[in-house]
């Protein structure tokens, strides 16, 4: 829908969108980081947090710093 120039979402899409937005969530991302595999690590709002070498330990970083990760493909 689109009113007054903005855009506006259907209700269960707005829902949709709030669950992503979740501000205890942390996404982790493969990324390459100078040539070299990674991962990254962010918040909800797409702030990166972290960028680790090896997936366990982003999982693990986030869990510690009290934030469900989840994976990003």
């Amino acid at each position: 829908m689109y009113t007054d120039g903005k855009i506006s979402l259907a209700p269960d899409l707005e829902a949709a969108m709030a669950v992503l937005e979740d501000p205890t969530i942390a996404y982790v991302k493969s990324i390459i980081v100078d040539g070299d595999p990674a991962y990254g690590v962010y918040a909800a709002d797409g702030t990166e947090l972290a960028i680790l070498a090896d997936r366990e330990v982003a999982f693990a970083a986030a869990l510690s710093h009290d934030y469900t990760p989840v994976s990003v493909h």
